[in-house]
């Protein structure tokens, strides 16, 4: 896949079927924020994200398997929502933000 934000548009495609649909593209067309720390990134061929201090990386050939890691991925962090993030969202948004990272 040469086209990095082709890549980017199938991972989030894929992402969307799987039923993640808090991701969105942040305007540099290679990253896609998911939820709160995981953010992905397309670069030299491959997807890229951090979980905790673990680099990650999938094969850009690959959006759906990669898909599959990163909604696993975030299916852990919403069962485990950071204990800073509601006083944070409550500052930053207001009332609003509840339930959305």
């Amino acid at each position: 896949m040469a086209e990095p934000a082709d890549a980017m548009a199938k991972l989030h495609a894929e992402l969307a079927a799987l039923g993640v649909s808090d991701a969105y593209e942040i305007g540099d067309g290679v990253t896609l924020s998911v939820w709160i720390g995981l953010v992905v990134s397309y670069r030299d061929g491959f997807y890229r994200w951090q979980e905790a201090s673990v680099k990650r990386r999938h094969v850009g050939s690959d959006p759906s398997g990669c898909a599959i890691r990163v909604a696993r991925r975030y299916a852990d962090l919403r069962a485990n929502v950071p204990p800073w993030w509601e006083d944070l969202a409550r500052v930053i948004r207001g009332d609003k933000a509840r339930g959305y990272p």
